[in-house]
């Protein structure tokens, strides 16, 4: 992967991270797009995955930060369930990347095929929440599951992290502002733990970069978190609004786009 390349592929990321058009299913799409050939394809997408979780962070550090402080006092109050309704959350994908990962390293080869089907399938939860009426109910510890459950399934190439948990929370009946806020949180921990680890992988043995040279990671970084922070401004303005339709019609395109072109 050249560094222009990973420069292209990191403002992919960082725009379609927070949009619910699946930024996993768009970086196979890039890649196969660009001819891009590497043995691991899921460290670039850990990287670049890492820098929109720190954009994250900074959009919602204050969040964050009494989030933190009511985990620390350890005291029955709003900050602490909430915390704790994250925790819940991240159960599913806990599991599903600890008892599968090489399952889902395979499943990031350029399978056009798969991210459009995929794709559709996030277009049509997208279109379910058009048809929903706002309702002003909390993130529940059993709602919170089920947006976790959501989040699990994301993993999937095409599937919207933002798209599916976001979706999965209004069809719950969650308040729009709450299941952005949720949404975009919830995220943190489990992306921050696998970079990690991908980090640790790494400096144990550096041939995992799979041709991969540490200056097109950090301009992927880099395009990715500038890039990152935009578009999580913008699509919390764009689930305010009741805008998500729009974000259907564009799956259902570029979804269809991807499967007639596999076939060709």
């Amino acid at each position: 992967m050249s560094i222009v390349e990973a420069f292209i592929l990191g403002i992919v990321q960082g725009l379609t991270e927070f949009l619910p058009v699946s930024s996993s299913g768009h970086i196979e799409l890039g890649k196969a797009m660009l001819k891009i050939q590497t043995t691991d394809n899921l460290l670039f997408s850990i990287v670049v995955h890492g820098a929109t979780a720190l954009s994250t962070t900074i959009i919602f550090r204050k969040d964050i930060l009494e989030i933190f402080k009511g985990l620390l006092q350890f005291r029955n109050n709003e900050s602490f369930h909430y915390a704790m309704k994250i925790i819940v959350s991240m159960i599913p994908v806990g599991i599903v990347g600890v008892f599968f990962e090489d399952k889902i390293e395979s499943l990031f080869t350029g399978n056009v095929l798969l991210v459009g089907i995929m794709l559709i399938v996030t277009g049509i939860l997208l279109t379910i929440t058009y048809y929903l009426k706002n309702t002003e109910k909390d993130v529940s510890y059993g709602r919170a599951l089920m947006i976790g459950l959501a989040q699990a399934v994301a993993i999937l190439p095409g599937i919207s992290r933002s798209g599916a948990t976001i979706s999965t929370a209004l069809i719950l009946r969650v308040d729009k502002e709450k299941a952005t806020r949720f949404s975009f949180i919830m995220v943190l921990l489990p992306i921050i733990g696998a970079t990690l680890l991908k980090v640790k992988d790494y400096f144990e043995a550096p041939s995992i970069t799979g041709g991969i040279s540490t200056g097109a990671l950090v301009l992927g970084f880099l395009a990715a978190f500038i890039s990152g922070l935009a578009a999580c401004a913008w699509m919390i303005k764009i689930v305010k609004r009741g805008k998500l339709i729009y974000f259907a019609y564009y799956c259902f395109l570029i979804g269809l786009i991807s499967i007639v072109t596999n076939f060709i």
